[in-house]
C-alpha cells in the first residue's frame, strides 16, 4: 500500500513540499481558499504565491480539510506558526490514530513560547512530530536548483519513512534526532536574517553584514544549547546552511522586511505591503522571553525587536556601523557579543 500524504497551507512552501512529495507518493492539498485548490487542480499553478512555475500535474487539492487528511498516512503542517495551534486542532477531527505530523513551520508560538512539535505533543499527543528544515528557498526548488533539507525527530523509523517520501535526486534530505537544535536554529535564523537585511537597506557593507550573519550564529547556538540542542546542530543544514541562504536571497521574506526597514519604513508599512508571513517579526518577542528565561544575551536579537515592536529604526540599530554623512562613526550600537 502505498503512503498517502496530506499537506496543510497552500502557501509557498506549503504548495513546493506538496509538489515534491506528489513525485514519490499519491499527494493531497488543502488549500483554504476554493479558488486556489481550482486553480491547481485545472492549471497546476499557484499564481498568488509561485508566479510562473508550474506544479506537478499528479498532485490534488481541496479545500475540505476533511477530505484531505481522511485516510492520509502522513500529515505535513505548511501553515504559519501563529496560526499553527487552531491548523492542527481542526485536523485533529479527522486525522487517524498514530499518524506522523510532519511541520515545516520555522517560528514559536507568540502565547506559550512553544515550539511547534511540543504544539503536536499537546494537540496530537501520540502522533509522532517531526520537522522539515534547512536551506530551503521555495522558488530556487521550483526552477530545479539542487537544494538539502533535513528531518528531525526522535524516532529513526519514523524519520527513513519521510525521509523516503521527500528525498530526490535534486532534493536531497538528511536525518537528525536533534529537534530542539533545529527547530529553535529555523526559527531563530528569521530573526538574524532580519537584521542582515537592515544592513542591505541601510547601504552597510559585506564585511558587517557578514559580521552580523556570523555573530547571529552565535546567539542562535548559545540559545540552541541553552534549550537543549546540540551544537553541531547549528554548524549543519539547519543552522548555518539555512541561515546563509535566509540572510542573502532575494527571495527571503525576513531579509525583505530588514532591507525595507533599513530603506525607512515602519515595520507596519512593511507588513501592509507583504502578502506572505515573515516569521522573524513576531518570533523576536518570543526570543527575547527565551533569552531571559535561559540567562543568554542576545544583542543583535534585541536590536531586531527594538525596531519591530519598539518604535526604533534600523539606523538606531546599526548606529555605529555604519559610516554616517560626515565620515565619521558613533559608539557602536548593534552589539556583537
Amino acid at each position: 500500500m502505498r503512503i498517502r500524504v496530506a499537506v496543510i497551507g497552500g502557501g509557498s512552501w506549503g504548495t513546493t513540499v506538496a509538489h515534491l512529495a506528489a513525485h514519490t507518493a499519491p499527494t493531497v492539498l488543502w488549500a483554504r481558499r476554493s479558488d486556489l485548490a481550482e486553480e491547481l487542480n485545472s492549471l497546476h499553478t499557484n499564481e498568488r504565491y509561485l508566479p510562473g512555475y508550474a506544479l506537478n500535474p499528479d498532485l490534488w487539492a481541496t479545500d475540505s480539510l476533511r477530505e484531505a487528511v481522511d485516510g492520509a498516512d502522513v500529515v505535513v503542517m505548511g501553515v504559519p506558526s501563529q496560526g499553527f495551534r487552531s491548523a492542527l486542532e481542526a485536523v485533529a477531527e479527522h486525522v487517524r490514530a498514530w499518524v506522523p505530523i510532519l511541520s515545516l513551520t520555522k517560528g514559536l508560538e507568540l502565547s506559550s513560547g512553544l515550539r511547534m512539535t511540543q504544539i503536536v505533543n499537546q494537540v496530537l499527543p501520540g502522533h509522532p512530530a517531526a520537522i522539515l528544515t534547512g536551506p530551503n528557498l521555495a522558488k530556487e526548488i521550483l526552477a530545479g536548483d539542487a537544494a538539502a533539507a533535513v528531518i528531525a525527530t526522535p524516532d529513526q523509523v519514523v524519520a527513513q519513512h519521510l525521509q523516503r517520501i521527500f528525498h530526490q535526486q535534486l532534493f536531497r534530505v538528511y536525518v537528525n534526532p536533534d529537534v530542539v537544535g533545529c527547530e529553535i536554529a529555523g526559527a531563530l535564523k528569521n530573526v538574524i536574517a532580519i537584521a542582515a537585511g537592515m544592513a542591505d537597506g541601510l547601504g552597510a557593507g559585506d564585511n558587517t553584514k557578514a559580521a552580523v550573519i556570523t555573530r547571529g550564529l552565535a546567539e542562535m547556538s548559545r540559545l540552541g544549547e541553552a534549550m537543549g540542542g546540540q551544537f553541531a546542530t547549528f554548524s549543519g543544514l539547519a543552522g548555518m546552511g539555512d541561515l546563509m541562504a535566509t540572510c542573502m536571497s532575494p527571495h527571503s521574506r525576513n531579509r525583505s522586511v530588514g532591507d525595507r526597514l533599513g530603506q525607512g519604513h515602519t515595520i507596519e508599512e512593511v507588513i501592509e505591503e507583504m502578502n506572505m508571513v515573515a516569521e522573524g517579526v513576531k518570533t523576536s518577542k518570543v526570543v527575547m522571553d527565551l533569552a531571559g528565561e535561559y540567562e543568554v544575551e542576545m544583542p543583535i536579537s534585541k536590536e531586531v525587536f527594538a525596531v519591530c515592536h519598539e518604535g526604533a529604526t534600523a539606523a538606531d540599530a546599526y548606529r555605529g556601523l555604519i559610516r554616517d554623512q560626515d565620515g565619521g562613526v558613533e559608539h557602536p550600537t548593534l552589539s556583537y557579543r
